[in-house]
């Protein structure tokens, strides 16, 4: 029997400018294949009730298994490799909530996996319900929580380009937040690990892909002119970069939507 579940969480009201949805998935009954990990505007945290997650960078490379790992903003994809099940709940994090729940700058973990020591958390995770789950990590999260901002002029510049729909030029940011664009890119891409150019693109290509997922999805060039690309062939330049495929070859591929991870640094403990 085949099994495509997708159980969706909102995190509670205190917890929402650190962690902004839960995904809740169980799959069985797939053939076995690589997943292919989409970049996005939003950290990720992985965490797997049944076998480890495997992940690897190149598709020709031995996945590295975690059984719970955070990955930060990449400019590249991912490969998930599954046996055809895959069972687990995904966080998105916003940058602050790097901060917030691990003491770290986004930046730390740009384009890498990191282990998570998460093991008594996970042992109730995988015994509940989803709303039980999703209740658990509330709680857990609430009490790792440690709200440390970045500068104020760069929490500005992040919220900024999330509003804009990646939307805006790089040089009305930085007059915005009162810094020179040089000065606005350097200390952008120590807190995020990318810079405004990059960030703005990411929410385009994020959009992009939410509007591929759609049941009833438009036409390419619609998703295009939703999305602020030029025309279609923009929109597909977009996605061979950051996919390595074009959007209509990743939408008869794709079955199982799990988001991307990067390369390993030393592991993070998220206290149960």
């Amino acid at each position: 029997m085949t099994v495509a579940e997708h159980v969706d969480g909102v995190p509670a009201p205190h917890l929402r400018p650190y962690v902004h949805q839960y995904l809740g998935y169980h799959y069985r009954g797939f053939a076995p294949g690589v997943h292919l990990g989409l970049p996005s505007p939003d950290l990720t945290v992985v965490i797997s009730f049944e076998e480890p997650t495997l992940v690897s960078l190149d598709p020709g490379h031995t996945p590295s298994g975690y059984a719970a790992l955070a990955c930060g903003l990449t400019m590249a994809p991912a490969f998930i490799h599954h046996d055809g099940s895959q069972f687990g709940v995904q966080l998105a994090l916003t940058p602050a909530g790097a901060r917030a729940l691990f003491g770290l700058p986004a930046a730390a973990l740009a384009a890498v996996v990191a282990p998570l020591s998460l093991e008594p958390l996970t042992d109730r995770l995988r015994a509940a319900s989803w709303p039980e789950r999703f209740a658990l990590l509330d709680t857990a999260l609430t009490h790792r929580l440690d709200p440390v901002e970045a500068a104020p002029e760069l929490s500005f510049a992040w919220r900024r380009i999330m509003r804009s729909g990646g939307l805006l030029r790089v040089g009305e940011l930085a007059a915005e937040t009162g810094w020179s664009r040089r000065h606005l890119g350097a200390r952008f891409a120590a807190e995020f690990g990318v810079g405004p150019k990059d960030a703005l693109r990411l929410v385009r290509f994020g959009r992009s892909t939410r509007l591929m997922r759609d049941t009833h999805r438009p036409a390419l060039a619609e998703i295009a002119a939703a999305c602020g690309y030029y025309d279609q062939a923009h929109l597909a330049r977009e996605w061979r970069e950051f996919a390595g495929v074009a959007p209509s070859h990743w939408a008869q591929a794709e079955e199982l939507p799990i988001l991307p991870s990067h390369d390993h640094v030393e592991a993070v403990t998220l206290d149960a």
